[in-house]
């Protein structure tokens, strides 16, 4: 009996070693880590993890893709995963980026079969050039026309450097992919022509610009002499001009996306620009009705009057934006999106927006075009004038050239929404040529405001012809000694 099952035990751990799968196997020996940034009942709300229960989302669940031949493969395919709770702890040499995945936007998230996070992206010079090392970069793979738009790189990170999770964007009412992937800090080159004209050059312009306009201002506000009814409109165009800068300079730096609404600059930036061309508008109808005018005594103050004008410029400027905008949020079917990498993806005014501001403004070019060829017909066919109309006659000159500049820096502006680098980088320059024009034009271009500035500062100003003067700086300058 011994001898019988010696023999037994003998015969069952010979078989047990021929077939394993008789064996005890170990269930989990392929299971795959997925990193989830926030814990299993919840998702990211603005950037917070929320309770699944405060949201109407369902919970998120990874979707896998299968590469085959070094080609990515959208399939059902169902691993055995597990969901590892946390973010990546980036080392000292990286830094947290952020990608969204959602479906008007230029990056594309998915999770391979072994737990890899991998990043599609279509900007393909900017990403090869800042992250060509980053964790199992290639440049040679193309994935599914289906689930993905046709691009030429990919980035990939292991577990432990990525995370991943359903976001919710609120403001934009966007339901994307998110991602927190850890990336090596990028070491940046100023010898890169695109970010150094956009981002050191643009700026200094823009500063430069803002300063321009803020000196025609604050002459044409502090000096007396100046404050009447043509300075008044000087003074409101140029401040809306800052305003248009400053807000255009907000929107060149994309990086400050959370700190920032790109809705609000760009609605800032274009309703700027409407306001100043309805106050080069009103600037222009004035100047055309006095020479138009038979009776130039009109018994109407300064004050009465730029309370009409700002009336009408203000009531157009705000009717106007709000079609704009109107149309933009119940019309609009392509909306822009700005982002999507160090930020959450905003969303920004589209061309049926600009189209409305844009068309308003075209519109007032074409009238300021009728002003200046009757007002030019009217002052040829005059015989005589008196001093209203010699003094008129340097706002007429002042008028011309805001009006061709104006107009040229807002053509600039549109052709440079065509997104060449060509026209964008003309547009710098313009911006720059219009602001330092409208400076000559409104202060060194015109006597009178140059000899107020030297009087007012006492600097030497000899020889000076003080043509176009009023009668009480004429009798000031005869008493200076000028």
């Amino acid at each position: 009996m011994y001898y019988l099952m010696s023999a037994l035990f003998i015969i069952i751990g010979i078989l047990g070693s021929n077939y394993p799968l008789l064996a005890n196997t170990d269930e989990k020996s392929n299971l795959i880590s997925v990193a989830k940034c926030c814990e299993h009942n919840e998702l990211l709300v603005d950037d917070t993890c929320t309770p699944l229960t405060e949201t109407n989302e369902t919970e998120w669940r990874p979707e896998f893709i299968e590469e085959v031949n070094d080609i990515s493969k959208n399939k059902l395919i169902k691993p055995n995963y597990q969901l590892k709770i946390g973010r990546p702890k980036c080392q000292s040499n990286e830094r947290q980026w952020n990608v969204y995945h959602y479906r008007s936007g230029d990056d594309r998230l998915a999770i391979l079969t072994n737990g890899v996070l991998r990043h599609y992206t279509t900007d393909l010079t900017k990403e090869k050039h800042e992250y060509s090392n980053v964790f199992g970069f290639d440049a040679t793979s193309s994935i599914d026309e289906d689930n993905f738009e046709t691009v030429s790189i990919h980035y990939d990170y292991p577990f432990g450097h990525y995370c991943a999770d359903k976001a919710i964007l609120s403001r934009d009412r966007l339901v994307a992919m998110y991602a927190m992937i850890c990336v090596p800090d990028v070491i940046v080159t100023w010898s890169d022509t695109n970010y150094l004209m956009k981002h050191a050059i643009d700026p200094t312009f823009h500063a430069i610009s803002i300063i321009s306009y803020l000196i025609v201002a604050v002459i044409y506000f502090v000096l007396p002499q100046l404050r009447d009814l043509v300075g008044n409109m000087i003074t409101s165009m140029t401040l809306c001009l800052i305003a248009g800068q400053c807000a255009s300079t907000v929107r060149i730096f994309t990086e400050f996306g959370n700190h920032v609404s790109f809705m609000i600059a760009d609605t800032v930036m274009y309703v700027s620009l409407l306001a100043a061309f309805f106050w080069l508008n009103a600037f222009g109808y004035y100047v055309w009705s006095t020479f138009r005018s038979r009776n130039v005594f009109l018994r109407v103050t300064d004050g009465r009057k730029y309370c009409y004008y700002s009336t009408y410029v203000w009531c157009s400027t705000i009717s106007i934006a709000g079609t704009a905008i109107f149309a933009h949020f119940t019309l609009e079917t392509n909306k822009p999106i700005i982002g999507g990498k160090m930020y959450p993806p905003q969303e920004t005014i589209g061309w049926l927006g600009i189209s409305v501001l844009f068309t308003s403004i075209a519109f007032t070019i074409i009238i300021d075009l009728c002003f200046v060829l009757t007002t030019a017909n009217k002052i040829k066919r005059m015989n005589t004038y008196g001093r209203i109309h010699h003094k008129m006659k340097y706002s007429f000159r002042m008028f011309v050239f805001l009006f061709v500049t104006m107009s040229t820096g807002w053509l600039s502006l549109l052709l440079s929404r065509l997104s060449y680098e060509a026209l964008e980088y003309c547009h710098i320059i313009i911006n720059l040529l219009e602001a330092i024009l409208i400076l000559y034009v409104c202060v060194f271009g015109q006597k009178r405001v140059t000899f107020l500035l030297s009087k007012t500062c006492n600097c030497c100003n000899s020889g000076e012809n003080i043509d176009g003067l009023d009668w009480g700086e004429e009798m000031t300058a005869i008493n200076a000694g000028y």
